[in-house]
Parts: C-alpha cells; structure tokens; sequence
C-alpha cells in the first residue's frame, strides 16, 4: 500500500476518537493504530525502492543529457570551424570581386574617354563639311540672285516703254 494513503487512514483514526474533556488528550484505538504502523513499516522499503527508481532514473536522464549536450557541443564547434572556413571563402570572394569591379570601373572609363575623342572628331569632321556645304550653298544663292537681277535687268531693258517695271515679275 501507498505511505501516502496510509497515513491518511492514521489521521482519520486520530480525528474519529474522542477527546478528554479538558485535555488534549484523546481515547484511540491502540490496536487498529499499530496495525497502521505495521502497514507503514512494510510500506516504507516499498517506497524506498521507488525512491531509488526514481533516483536511477533521474541519474540515467541527466547521464543522457549531458550525452546530448556533449554531442550539440561538438556539433557546434564543427560547424563553427566549417563557418570559419566559409568566411575565409567569402572574404576571398569579396576581395576578387572587389578587383574585378574596379577593373571593369577603369575600363568603362577608358572606353568613355575613346567615345568621347570619337564622337569628338566626328563632330568636328562634320561641322567643317557642313561649313564647306553652308559656303558652297551661300554662293549658289548670292550667284543665282545675281543672274536672277541682271536678267530682270536685260528684261527691263529690252521691252516696250508702255509696260511699267515694276510689273515685270521676275522668274522664280
């Protein structure tokens, strides 16, 4: 049987007796009492032995966890160290990158530079052609104006005095 219970069973008797009157003092049962305490004495080994269970057990836990808890360590340091290891790899990757970038940064500017002396000359080349082409046009008009006046002159000249000039219309 259970101490727990047995003891509960100790009290009730103690409760259900009757009191001296003026006294603390109470009439109990001596015979069903010891038969209680035998009850307990044999009940008490039983629940050492549970005790002890119990404390194996708790032992067998901790045993375990301590297990565990090894096993996560070195679990982390390995990976700790693989992290170490993959942070020396992107610090090289960083750096290379960082190379490549200022490189690729140089050579976007030379090319630049090589747009900028090319768009440059041509440019240039262009603006003298379209001046040569302004003058040679500027010319063909001042010329054609010129022809175009004296023939309206040569005109004017030659017809009859009853059309006045200013209605001769010039070609166009």
């Amino acid at each position: 049987m259970d101490i727990q219970h047995l003891l509960g069973r100790l009290e009730a008797i103690l409760l259900e007796s009757r009191r001296f009157p003026g006294t603390k003092m109470r009439l109990v049962d001596a015979d069903r009492c010891f038969q209680l305490i035998d009850q307990m004495v044999l009940a008490i080994p039983e629940e050492i032995k549970k005790a002890q269970r119990i404390q194996q057990e708790h032992d067998r836990i901790l045993a375990q966890a301590k297990e565990e808890a090894d096993r996560i360590r070195d679990n982390a340091r390995e990976d700790a160290a693989h992290l170490a290891d993959d942070t020396a790899i992107m610090a090289i990757a960083q750096s290379r990158a960082q190379a490549l970038e200022e490189r690729t940064r140089r050579e976007v500017e030379r090319m630049r530079a090589e747009a900028d002396v090319y768009a440059l000359d041509t440019l240039s080349r262009l603006r003298d052609e379209l001046d040569h082409i302004m003058g040679v046009v500027s010319n063909g008009v001042s010329k054609l104006d010129a022809e175009r006046s004296a023939r309206a002159a040569s005109i004017t000249q030659n017809e009859p005095a009853d059309i006045p000039a200013d209605e001769v219309q010039p070609a166009p």
